[in-house]
């Protein structure tokens, strides 16, 4: 039997996600858009930040917290995906680069948002077992009095 513990590197949203920051570093290390400093340094952070709050939501110990963080990380998502038409509108000569990578920034929170799915139906088996516990306790109690 198979007992390895999953690490965050084992993540798709994280794997899918660490692509993305290559591509958007490769693209705003461009000659023309990195001394466009503003939207490079923006694309570049935001990007980042949806491989870091994944990372730090795999990391956290409560489900609450995992959600929150994983849902931060699908918003700069679509920070990114806006960037990326600010990139094709300033510079047409990427108009074509910029949208693959909204499209890989779409597909990258459609993982994300798998993840918060399957996380939050974790959260809810926890919640009903600890009802059940609690009942079960309960009952337990007035049996014994």
């Amino acid at each position: 039997m198979n007992t390895r513990t999953m690490k965050l590197e084992d993540l798709e949203a994280w794997r899918k996600s660490r692509v993305l920051v290559g591509e958007i570093y490769n693209l705003t290390g461009n000659n023309r858009i990195c001394k466009d400093f503003g939207l490079s340094n923006q694309l570049q952070r935001a990007s980042v930040s949806i491989m870091s709050n994944i990372a730090e939501g795999f990391e956290r110990a409560g489900c609450p917290e995992k959600v929150q963080f994983y849902r931060i990380s699908r918003a700069s998502g679509g920070e990114v995906r806006s960037l990326l038409y600010v990139v094709e509108d300033a510079y047409p000569a990427y108009s074509e680069r910029a949208q693959e990578l909204r499209e890989q920034s779409a597909q990258v929170g459609q993982i994300i948002s798998g993840l918060i799915r399957s996380t939050q139906k974790r959260m809810a088996f926890i919640t009903i077992n600890s009802l059940i516990a609690l009942f079960l306790l309960s009952i337990l109690t007035i049996t014994i009095l």
